[in-house]
């Protein structure tokens, strides 16, 4: 039964639409609560003591907005949670618990903005805003979980189908990359979803690859630039630094500013370089596919 659950946990699961797309995810969900705060008023809800009801839930909601964006925003930013393609049962639960925690620590905050603090600085009002949180604010996420379960049917069919007793497996329907030596003779090919970062060494090449969970290196005699070329028709994969080509899916995290980034990639410890006249579109890229 055990080993059941943890299976079932662990099976690939489309993202929430909340976590993937924090900032309308975030419009989203604080419509609802302010709607369903006003219509169906649970948990006792009350207006604070200059507010009338409308206005209370306008500015609770208004208050824990951006905590709530730099939740989702932190929580993808955690090696754990950082790579979308690897999201699954168990990851979906753990982020929506974590999430509504810490809505809750902000409800609980913002309470004394706007209410009496004297009567909030107790451990009783701060379960009762976490219990707020958790009931009222699961249903949004649970509503955008519920509509991506369909693709668990989806994932499972295609998973099994076999037509010609030939395995079948969900990476084989990526495209394929090929790419040529300069000299002809060599060649490398890989799925998209597996090229971390490329990295010039001299007359070489090194490509850092993950291939069945395990950072494998593959050298090919070339240059960055005609890499870069052959690499060119994927959106994702932008060359970073004179010397690196970076899979944006895989960044965790960045440090610096608009002379310059340092990022880490899942799996790989060292950090990678965005030059300054680069920042730019590795900015709009980041944005685009994380």
């Amino acid at each position: 039964m055990l080993e059941r659950l943890q299976k079932w946990l662990s099976k690939k699961y489309p993202q929430n639409f909340i976590i993937r797309r924090p900032y309308p995810g975030t419009m989203i969900f604080l419509s609802f609560i302010f709607l369903f705060a006003i219509i169906y008023k649970p948990l006792e809800i009350h207006e604070a003591r200059f507010f009338s009801l409308e206005i209370t839930i306008a500015i609770y909601c208004l208050l824990i907005s951006l905590p709530l964006i730099g939740f989702v925003r932190i929580l993808k930013m955690s090696r754990y949670f950082s790579i979308p393609e690897e999201w699954s049962i168990l990851k979906e639960i753990l982020s929506i618990v974590l999430i509504l925690s810490g809505m809750g620590i902000a409800i609980y905050f913002a309470g004394f903005v706007i209410e009496e603090s004297a009567q909030r600085w107790n451990f009783s009002t701060f379960f009762d805003s976490l219990k707020s949180s958790f009931l009222v604010g699961v249903i949004p996420f649970i509503f955008f979980t519920i509509i991506n379960y369909r693709y668990l049917f989806v994932t499972d069919i295609v998973r099994n189908f076999n037509p010609d007793n030939d395995s079948f497996t969900p990476e084989e329907t990526e495209d394929k990359v090929e790419i040529v030596s300069r000299l002809k003779k060599e060649e490398l090919s890989f799925y998209h979803g597996q090229l971390l970062y490329a990295e010039s060494e001299g007359n070489y090449v090194v490509f850092y690859l993950n291939i069945d969970n395990q950072i494998r290196k593959k050298v090919i005699r070339n240059s960055i630039s005609n890499i870069e070329q052959q690499l060119a028709e994927i959106p994702f994969i932008m060359r970073t630094h004179r010397a690196f080509i970076v899979n944006i899916k895989n960044v965790v995290s960045q440090k610096g500013n608009t002379l310059g980034y340092r990022i880490k990639l899942s799996g790989i410890e060292n950090e990678i370089p965005v030059s300054r006249q680069n920042t730019r579109n590795f900015d709009m890229l980041l944005k685009r596919f994380k």
